[in-house]
């Protein structure tokens, strides 16, 4: 069966970086797009960001466009989201999916996990 698993949240200040991880499992992962979501409380979740499944190719929202980075290690199932100058706002529960079920990497995924948390303090 499918699984994602995200680490890495925590608590930071205003300007500091934080490093996301999602380890998936093999079979769905090596050959599908992976994004990065993220909702925050009260709100509608939102799209932060996507890599290819060869991982030439990178989309961002505008509201992270220049501060965060996905990444992808095939060898280690894994992708990344490398968070810097965090603001408040980017405050959320941060959700790691494979497999998007159209041709969009910013709509729906088949698989999600399930969730960590980061927490900007001002």
């Amino acid at each position: 069966q499918a699984q994602l698993v995200e680490s890495g949240g925590g608590l930071v200040q205003v300007g500091g970086s934080l490093r996301l991880s999602c380890a998936a499992s093999g079979r769905m992962f090596s050959n599908n797009a992976m994004g990065w979501f993220r909702q925050a409380p009260g709100k509608e979740r939102e799209f932060v960001a996507a890599i290819s499944w060869r991982g030439g190719t990178t989309y961002y929202a505008d509201s992270v466009k220049g501060r965060f980075t996905i990444s992808r290690d095939i060898v280690k199932n894994s992708v990344y989201l490398q968070m810097n100058s965090l603001k408040p706002e980017d405050t959320a529960v941060y959700y790691c999916a494979g497999q998007p079920t159209g041709l969009s990497l910013r709509g729906e995924y088949n698989y999600w996990g399930q969730g960590t948390q980061v927490t900007v303090s001002s």
